[in-house]
């Protein structure tokens, strides 16, 4: 029998609001051996990370735990002193968070802050430390392994940053990891590589974990048995197999049958329609380095482009040589037949207008500082002059076009709302300036599968209002099929194959594009299992070193 690592009993926890103390837990049990990982699910709001946090006997500003007791190797984390926690977590407790690029300082380099947690705690020496790094590093599959972690933050992509905080968290060999939700900034092949390569160090070192996810199809991979939790309270547990085979409660099963928005592709463009957006044999480069290659593609009127492709495959980059952040070296941008100059700086206002974006992260996209009625009431007055009333009165109705009470929202900050309501709030600070064209950059995927269907309904329900046109990058093959009208695959720089949705999901493919969708995770313990089988990896760790 595998040791107890952790036990959860009777786990409550408190939230405070204006003095109030309010119970957002409700009383919570689970047990974890050695090498045992559990997944937590549920909808956003239901308690998932609240728990994962409680789990190393730590909760955020506001909370607190009313009840109950999280033991780890006997020691009680309730009550524990505070020096006993400092010697607990980041050696024997670990944690992977949700949002890289908000969780890494800016100011140090990846190396750096990889080997604080193994230096401070006495595992490792510096040099020791970061010759383990690297190691992780191309177990992890990131590029250049022996120089990455030389960069900062800011110079690696959001899925390379993710794998990055990842091998951070195991560089000392902690005895349990609680990873929240550490697949969402990855594509789908990247997040096969990442998580063989959890399960590997899972099983390697003999690991417990609490796996936080709302991807059904990734916690079928991951975890050995599955807890659903809704608005605090404990819904059912069972063995994966059992879970997701028979799950007992109509909750559980609203859960499996989630994503059923479907948006019908529109009729083929005519021949000889002007393009909103038209990128034409776009060549760029970051300093000396190229990273896109000859790109083209058009986005019409009131329709969508999906764009695909692995991390670091030229999705963003093309984005930022559209809104003018980064100028291409080659090619040209029209607008409505019109070309662009290529530096925003360039553009007037009317242009400036006309495109704005939505940002993947809405933790790190909105100022934690202004309030919801100051976020969306800066772009109103720059780019439609409106104040005073009239400016409150715009802000009041673009709430209410995110389907947002105003009265409620207008006056909240940032951290008093959900994941979900701060990426509508993204989206209202976009319409008001009353674009034309929109690009959502992930705008889903750090939510909840609940969530996110919502979030694409209202997208869809305001593209047939406002006759908007999106470009819509992300490594979500199931977002694609929702909303997407035609799509576009990119890899290393280079579009390798575009067009019409309903044809870009029949055979035949280009093989990359085959490679993307055979990646996509299915409701099924063994699919990762098999999948490396038929790629001919004979073990997990071989995933994680670039056999696939």
């Amino acid at each position: 029998m595998a040791e107890q690592l952790l036990k959860v009993r009777g786990l409550k926890i408190e939230g405070r609001s204006d003095e109030t103390w309010n119970q957002i837990v409700n009383g919570v049990d689970f047990e974890l051996k050695k090498g045992e990982v559990i997944g937590l699910i549920g909808e956003s709001g239901a308690g998932k990370s609240t728990v994962g946090l409680a789990a190393m006997g730590f909760t955020r500003d506001g909370c607190r735990i009313s009840a109950g007791e999280v033991e780890f190797d006997g020691i009680n984390l309730v009550n524990a002193s505070a020096k006993v926690k400092r010697e607990l977590l980041g050696k024997r407790i670990a944690y992977v968070a949700q949002s890289a690029a908000a969780s890494f300082n800016p100011a140090h380099r990846l190396i750096d802050q990889h080997t604080e947690a193994p230096v401070q705690h006495g595992v490792m020496s510096k040099a020791e430390s970061e010759a383990d790094g690297m190691e992780l590093y191309r177990k992890l599959r990131l590029p250049d392994p022996e120089n990455i972690g030389f960069r900062y933050p800011h110079q690696v992509s959001g899925g390379q940053l993710q794998r990055a905080m990842t091998a951070m968290a195991m560089s000392t060999r902690p005895d349990l990891i609680i990873f929240d939700e550490p697949t969402t900034a990855l594509d789908v092949t990247t997040q096969i590589e990442v998580l063989a390569s959890i399960r590997e160090i899972v099983e390697e070192f003999d690991t417990a974990a609490i796996y936080i996810t709302h991807d059904l199809a990734v916690v079928a991979q991951m975890a050995d048995k599955i807890k659903v939790l809704l608005k605090g309270d404990e819904v059912e547990e069972a063995d994966t197999r059992t879970m997701l085979s028979d799950p007992k409660e109509d909750y559980t099963k609203s859960l499996w049958a989630v994503r059923s928005f479907q948006r019908p592709q529109k009729p083929y463009v005519q021949t000889g329609q002007t393009p909103v957006v038209s990128v034409s044999n776009v060549t760029a480069a970051y300093g000396k380095v190229p990273v896109l290659h000859d790109v083209s593609f058009d986005i019409h009127a009131g329709r969508t482009v999906a764009v695909v492709g692995e991390s670091g495959s030229g999705k963003s980059t093309t984005a930022r040589c559209i809104t003018g952040l980064l100028p291409p070296k080659q090619g040209h941008i029209e607008f409505d037949g019109e070309a662009l100059p290529l530096d925003y700086r360039k553009r007037n206002k009317m242009q400036l207008r006309q495109a704005q974006m939505i940002y993947q992260m809405a933790d790190t996209a909105l100022n934690p500082r202004k309030t919801i009625g100051e976020l969306i009431g800066r772009p109103v007055q720059f780019y439609m002059g409106l104040t005073g009333k009239e400016k409150r009165k715009r802000v009041d109705s673009l709430l209410e076009e995110i389907e947002l009470e105003p009265s409620v929202y207008y006056n909240r900050l940032p951290s008093e709302l959900s994941g979900g309501q701060k990426q509508r709030i993204g989206i209202a600070r976009a319409l008001a300036a009353e674009p034309k064209f929109i690009i959502c950059d992930e705008v889903t995927s750090a939510l909840d599968q609940l969530v996110a269907e919502g979030i694409l309904k209202l997208l869809a329900k305001l593209q047939d209002e406002l006759g908007l046109s999106y470009m819509f990058i992300t490594h979500d093959l199931a977002t694609v099929k929702s909303i997407a009208d035609e799509v576009v695959v990119m890899k290393d720089g280079r579009v390798v194959e575009q067009g019409p949705k309903d044809d870009m999901f029949k055979p035949p493919h280009h093989p990359y594009t085959d490679l993307l969708l055979s990646s996509v995770p299915e409701m099924d313990p063994d699919w990762l299992t098999n999948l490396l089988k038929e790629r001919g990896v004979d073990n997990i760790g071989d995933a994680a070193v670039g056999k696939m």
